[in-house]
């Protein structure tokens, strides 16, 4: 392996590296993968499901206690971050605070591990995300491959969520439902987690992850405030959270504005996690400011 930075044909820090032989070095490593099973702490059972064997896609179930066997949850459809290049649902990271959100406020949680670039470049992680949705949504009638999803979904009262890039990839998957229509899944909201998308300077990373895009304003998929079809967004309603310490809360306030001007029937709301870096969330599950973001989300799902 080349050992020297000066030798690497790209180095994109803190997501991935690329040697002259090809090889995609991954720096940031978020420790082994916690493997399915049931947290006696919070009570949440998680279980691992293949959701489209031709593309290997795979997705993390997080199933809150309840004491009620016929109790059916609000579903939660989460995209994890990572610059679209690193990160799953079964990292440590994603596993522990998606275990928190579950049990806390009584949501049944599919996260989906879409395919990473650059070995599957963008726009792919964005079509997994869709095929996944799809999956999720013929579960509507009952009927669907995966038990828990037939018979403890509410699909009346669907949010979509994701954190950084995973926030992108939320918003966007809430325009498509509005622009293609998705049949027995109801999109109550999106939950926009400390939200990347990337800004008016060019960004080497993704000019390198999405091959012949343009990652400036005019691409819809990375700006929503270039994309015709965002007032059709499918959602009644948007959280959006920036953290006060984060060099991306400029990009999602502006995410704010977008949404807040733009000819859309819906609500937008902006929370800051004071003293938070960020997706501060994925690495502490024990402060004060995490409880608090935490009731916030909560709220947010619970309110009509």
């Amino acid at each position: 392996m080349d050992s020297v930075s000066g030798e690497y044909v790209h180095d994109f820090p803190p997501f991935i590296r690329v040697h002259k032989n090809g090889e995609i070095e991954r720096l940031f490593v978020a420790g082994d993968d916690i493997p399915a099973g049931f947290d006696p702490v919070s009570g949440v059972e998680t279980i691992d499901v293949l959701v489209i064997p031709e593309t290997n896609v795979k997705a993390r179930i997080f199933i809150p206690k309840s004491d009620d066997p016929d109790a059916k949850f609000p579903l939660i459809v989460h995209y994890h971050g990572g610059g679209f290049c690193i990160g799953s649902p079964y990292s440590p990271f994603a596993n522990n605070f998606l275990t928190s959100f579950a049990s806390y406020a009584q949501t049944l949680i599919v996260s989906i591990d879409y395919r990473l670039a650059p070995e599957h470049p963008l726009p792919i992680a964005f079509d997994d995300s869709w095929a996944a949705l799809q999956w999720i949504a013929s579960h509507s009638n009952g009927q669907g491959p995966e038990p828990v999803l037939n018979t403890k979904v509410n699909f009346n009262r669907v949010f979509l969520a994701g954190e950084s890039a995973g926030a992108n990839i939320a918003h966007n998957m809430a325009v498509r439902i509005g622009t293609s229509g998705l049949p027995g899944l109801v999109p109550i909201g999106a939950i926009i987690l400390h939200p990347y998308f990337p800004n008016q300077e060019p960004d080497k990373l993704i000019e390198f992850l999405y091959p012949g895009s343009n990652c400036l304003e005019d691409n819809p998929i990375l700006s929503p405030k270039s994309d015709p079809n965002l007032k059709k967004m499918a959602c009644k309603k948007v959280l959006i959270t920036v953290a006060s310490e984060d060099y991306l809360k400029p990009r999602g306030i502006s995410y704010f504005e977008t949404l807040k001007h733009v000819d859309w029937d819906g609500a937008v709301e902006l929370k800051e996690d004071e003293g938070g870096d960020h997706c501060f969330f994925a690495f502490e599950q024990v402060s004060e400011k995490f409880k608090l973001f935490m009731e916030n989300m909560a709220t947010f799902i619970k309110q009509e």
